[in-house]
């Protein structure tokens, strides 16, 4: 499995576009099909009248080549790319055991999005809009009744014996009934955004100040010190700069010389947002960013940077993302900021809290809808921190990550 758990080996992958491409071949090529959903009819409209972008998007498929080295055919052009995403908005996500839950929007766009020409489409605020409003729609199939048809336990099903291997003691640790129909889940954003039974995932010392837990069930992607206010987060290393990751935010100055810690989800894990530290909040944000905004690659990238996956620090500067400011009742601490990042259409972050709050440790602050995706707690330079976690290892939401010295 590669980062995250998202996407499927390249076979697989391009058998799956050369089976939705199939669904769409018979359709009538250019224009607004009549049944096209109003979201994507905008985006059509965008590309077509605007010069620019309709430029940006027909130098986006510029060498991408008709099939790929196994024969398979591959999305070559807007009008293409737009049938198929007006397909997908009408879908929930199917259990797979050999291709797990993918990126399908990040599919179609796999080759295009890893190019210069790429990147310079993908960072248009008009064209973010568009996109914005197509995962809005999606969102409101996925939250709907209509979405329940992959909450079965079937061998497609998300509540079947196959994926139950993947998330152990489910009905234990989650809010569920499996007497009832979809186990008492009335849509797909229901069963992911699942809540824990009390006790399901018990907060480590909760009393403790010198400890800090895990605000998300997640696997550890890096610790990085002596962050910057300003850097050039785009090459090599993907160096963390404050001020952009953290919009603008004047608290920004306080993190100079401090401390982030990323990890990131994946689509089997626990989704909501939890405090590591007792405090108060005193700022919450959601920063409407880019979408599919990635560093380009001289060739299609490999395997592990699929969906941005290797691009996380990145991404953290760019993508859509929620700020969470809490200043911790222990003065060691002092404020912290929890940072939860959409990477590509895993967009949706939902802030549950508000500027003045008190939470306590462990306490839910937020979520992701449809998804998983990647998060930063910052500290500031005076945190002295000791990190009992490492790179890769996957952590509990509410376990220890890391103590005060």
């Amino acid at each position: 499995m590669n980062v995250g758990g998202w996407v499927p080996d390249p076979d697989r992958l391009n058998s799956w576009i050369e089976n939705r491409l199939n669904k769409v071949g018979d359709k009538p090529r250019g224009g607004a099909a009549p049944e096209e959903l109003p979201t994507i009819q905008a985006f059509r409209k965008l590309i077509e009248t605007d010069p620019e972008i309709y430029m940006g998007f027909h130098r986006l498929f510029e060498g991408v080549p008709e099939t790929d080295p196994a024969g398979h055919p591959q999305v070559t052009d807007y009008d293409t790319m737009l049938r198929l995403f007006d397909g997908l908005i009408k879908e929930a996500p199917e259990y797979d055991k050999n291709f797990l839950v993918f990126l399908p929007f990040t599919a179609i766009l796999q080759w295009p999005m890893a190019t210069t020409n790429g990147l310079t489409v993908m960072i248009d605020p008009k064209v973010n809009l568009c996109i914005r409003n197509m995962f809005n729609a999606w969102a409101s199939f996925l939250g709907s009744s209509d979405s329940q048809y992959v909450l079965t336990e079937d061998e497609r099903g998300w509540l079947g014996s196959e994926a139950m291997e993947q998330m152990p003691n489910f009905k234990e640790t989650f809010i569920c009934d499996p007497s009832k129909p979809h186990w008492g889940f009335d849509s797909w954003d229901h069963f992911f955004t699942r809540k824990l039974k009390e006790g399901g995932r018990p907060v480590d010392s909760p009393e403790d100040s010198a400890v800090i837990t895990s605000a998300c069930e997640s696997k550890v992607l890096r610790v990085a010190s002596n962050v910057q206010k300003r850097d050039q987060f785009w090459l090599k290393g993907q160096p963390y700069s404050l001020i952009h990751m953290l919009n603008n935010n004047p608290e920004a100055a306080s993190f100079v010389g401090g401390t982030v810690y990323q990890a990131f989800l994946s689509p089997f894990y626990y989704h909501r947002w939890a405090s590591p530290v007792e405090g108060v909040v005193t700022h919450t944000e959601v920063v409407e960013g880019t979408y599919f905004a990635g560093l380009p690659y001289d060739a299609p990238p490999p395997e592990e940077f699929w969906a941005n996956q290797g691009q996380q620090p990145f991404i953290a500067h760019v993508a859509t993302r929620a700020l969470i400011f809490i200043r911790a009742n222990d003065p060691k601490i002092g404020l912290m900021c929890f940072v939860g990042i959409g990477m590509v259409e895993v967009s949706s972050c939902d802030i549950t809290v508000y500027a003045g709050q008190k939470v306590k440790k462990g306490q839910e602050i937020g979520t992701f809808h449809f998804g998983g995706s990647t998060h930063c707690l910052v500290f500031g330079p005076n945190v002295d921190l000791d990190f009992k976690v490492k790179t890769d290892d996957f952590v509990h939401v509410h376990k220890t990550i890391a103590t005060l010295k």
